[in-house]
């Protein structure tokens, strides 16, 4: 039977469910409206979609190791409240999508979201979301991903507040031990909270460092007092400044939080002296839950006017 622009308008009124979800359903069914209707409440297409405009800024990081610790994945993904987000149910289906980005051969989300659901074949990862969200309540999107693959090591993983912020840490080294492990542990814990963006300065680029250096140099040329100095001590106040801001960036430029006499690289150094074999940090991978997104922020009283129809 040919689907018609009116039989997909018809569905998706009643439904509230997408366009292209309402014409996939109106095949599958022949045209039965009904039969459509039942066919997109079972893949909860017709629930999520009245949640998608909500805002989900809420949720959790999950990582997960392979047995040989060769491979690692981390994923985020968001809920509308904080609630839902402690909910066990919830945790349970974050893992489920972590242990699946794991094996997964996708270059995106978008990509992943296309891929059979690992523990449903009859369902893609986004009609199994869709389901979620059906039974849920709130809107949710897997925000992103990464995964870490190594040769030369290992990879570790640490999950901070009940998986607000996750970590992923990759170490080079021909030694995994309690020790080294111990070692990749403290280092995560340390991106957790300091939030390093580089490892080393080698790894930062000419325009960014050159980028940092014009700021530096307009707020001193913007203080009366400083912008009289001379030029040499100019310069030399922009590279002290400058340097104390790479230090605060740069993983193994920062202080040690478990011992103020230490930077992170004279750690590692301690710990690869302790093992007999060089210990380095090769990548590493942070997840703030919400980062960068908007939160809801809505007054309570409102919240429960809505919901008693006031």
């Amino acid at each position: 039977m040919a689907i018609t622009a009116g039989m997909v308008k018809e569905l998706r009124e009643v439904t509230g469910a997408g366009m292209m979800d309402c014409k996939k359903a109106l095949t599958e069914t022949n045209g039965d409206i009904d039969k459509a209707v039942e066919f997109l409440r079972e893949k909860g297409l017709a629930a999520a979609e009245k949640k998608a405009g909500r805002i989900a800024a809420e949720g959790i990081v999950a990582a997960i190791i392979s047995e040989d610790e060769k491979s690692a994945a981390i994923v985020e993904v968001n809920s509308e409240t904080d609630f839902v987000a402690k909910n066990e149910n919830f945790r349970k289906y974050v893992a489920a999508v972590a242990d699946q980005v794991l094996t997964s051969s996708a270059s995106d989300v978008n990509e992943f979201l296309e891929e059979k659901w690992a523990l449903d074949n009859s369902k893609t990862v986004k009609e199994e979301l869709s389901t979620q969200i059906s039974i849920i309540g709130e809107n949710m999107s897997i925000r992103r991903y990464e995964r870490i693959f190594t040769t030369d090591g290992f990879v570790t993983s640490y999950i901070h507040g009940g998986g607000r912020i996750g970590i992923l840490i990759e170490v080079a080294t021909t030694v995994n031990n309690e020790q080294t492990q111990e070692a990749a542990k403290n280092v995560a814990m340390q991106v957790a909270a300091m939030s390093p963006k580089y490892i080393r300065r080698e790894d930062m680029a000419e325009d960014f460092i050159n980028h940092e250096k014009d700021i530096i140099k307009a707020q001193i040329m913007n203080d009366p007092q400083l912008s009289k100095k001379p030029e040499n001590i100019i310069e030399k106040m922009m590279e002290g400044r400058l340097n104390k801001e790479l230090k605060e960036i740069c993983l193994l430029d920062q202080v040690y939080v478990k011992d103020g006499d230490l930077t992170v690289a004279k750690y590692l150094d301690s710990v690869a002296k302790e093992v007999g074999a060089a210990v380095e940090i090769k990548k590493f991978v942070r997840f703030e839950t919400g980062e960068g997104l908007a939160k809801r922020e809505e007054d309570f009283a409102e919240e429960v006017a809505k919901q008693m129809g006031n």
